[in-house]
């Protein structure tokens, strides 16, 4: 799971500092617009995944301990939205995840009791359901009159939670499979890619029903940060492969390699935050705007700062642990809201995930 949380927080620094502007083809160079759209909703699935694992693992807790959990993680919500609107404040050209994130925890809640099963039942149904809506809630009055653009800040609607708990749900279902079994690591490896071949294949097959109609081209699409239908199932999937493939890669010595990339994703919180404060520094300094981003891009910022942050994140784990971040929010939650033993059958989490819940036990 480290290792896919650590390529989601790079794939994700990659889609804001590199030129990934093109179409993706056979060609190398257009690879790396692969990371458009795709790495958020890898990380949007890994949270899910996450708070599967700090709620019961295989088994849901039972309902006597779900209020604590529930309590625990809606703390941790607040908590990331009000680093979110940090972040936000610091001009930086991106659409800030985190508060998007602290909405889909609390529509997490209702579904901690639920197996992988119904999980995935209504992952896959709002899946298929929302995207048809989403072209009528973008278009709400709401956005485009005052205040709309703060309003759209604070609750993430980039990532819109109508849409992306879809992914949520179906990483909480992913969490409550025994994910040690390399059975069911290449059960979501390859349901993952079936889902992913399944929609850019329909992209593909439907372009001209899409055309005909502007409400079509906005459901009917596989396009990046579209919320479409096609996007939905196609990088939905591509985000499930993704979790499978990471599993099974490290059950061989990828996973010794791999070790600076896990040591971002050990720490994801603190590597998303740090990276965006570190280039609102570095263009305040060169650039004098923080918003400047074809500048930031032209002064090369992503090959450092992606050295540096993997550098920092392996030394702190060999030598401190948890990240910095993901313990100041642990430690406020224990205090709140208390503590809560580790649920049998959970699976061992060896960091906080993507939007900081749980934690290193």
């Amino acid at each position: 799971m480290d290792l896919a949380r650590g390529l989601a927080v790079l794939g994700m620094l990659a889609a804001h500092l590199l030129d990934t502007e093109r179409v993706l083809t056979t060609d190398p160079a257009t690879w790396v617009t692969v990371v458009n759209g795709r790495s958020s909703i890898l990380f949007a699935v890994l949270a899910g995944v996450s708070i599967a694992l700090v709620t019961g693992g295989t088994r849901p807790l039972p309902p006597e301990r779900r209020p604590r959990a529930a309590a625990r993680l809606a703390l941790r919500g607040a908590l990331l939205w009000a680093i979110g609107m940090l972040l936000v404040l610091t001009g930086v050209p991106v659409y800030v995840i985190l508060p998007a994130y602290a909405l889909l925890f609390l529509l997490a809640l209702p579904f901690l009791g639920m197996r992988a099963r119904n999980l995935f039942l209504w992952a896959g149904a709002l899946a298929l359901v929302m995207p048809w809506l989403q072209p009528l809630l973008d278009a709400a009055p709401i956005w485009s009159g005052r205040g709309g653009e703060e309003l759209a800040a604070l609750v993430g609607w980039n990532y819109p939670f109508t849409t992306w708990i879809a992914f949520l749900l179906a990483g909480m279902g992913i969490g409550r499979l025994d994910l040690r079994a390399l059975a069911e690591q290449g059960v979501v490896a390859m349901s993952g890619a079936a889902l992913a071949l399944a929609g850019y294949g329909a992209a593909l097959l439907t372009e001209g029903v899409a055309a005909a109609h502007p409400y079509l081209a906005a459901v009917l699409t596989a396009e990046d940060h579209s919320s479409g239908l096609w996007e939905v199932i196609g990088s939905g999937g591509f985000a499930i492969a993704a979790i499978g493939v990471c599993l099974l890669l490290c059950r061989t010595p990828v996973r010794v390699v791999a070790v600076p990339i896990r040591a971002v994703g050990s720490m994801p919180l603190t590597a998303y935050v740090l990276q965006l404060v570190v280039w609102a520094v570095v263009a305040l300094a060169l650039l004098g705007d923080t918003s400047d981003l074809l500048g930031i891009r032209e002064a090369g910022l992503f090959g450092p700062l992606t050295l540096g942050l993997t550098v920092f994140c392996t030394l702190w784990v060999l030598f401190v642990g948890r990240g910095p971040l993901e313990t100041v929010v642990d430690r406020v939650v224990r205090v709140v809201v208390g503590t809560d033993a580790a649920a049998p059958g959970a699976a061992r989490a060896s960091s906080t995930g993507p939007g900081g819940v749980g934690g290193s036990r």
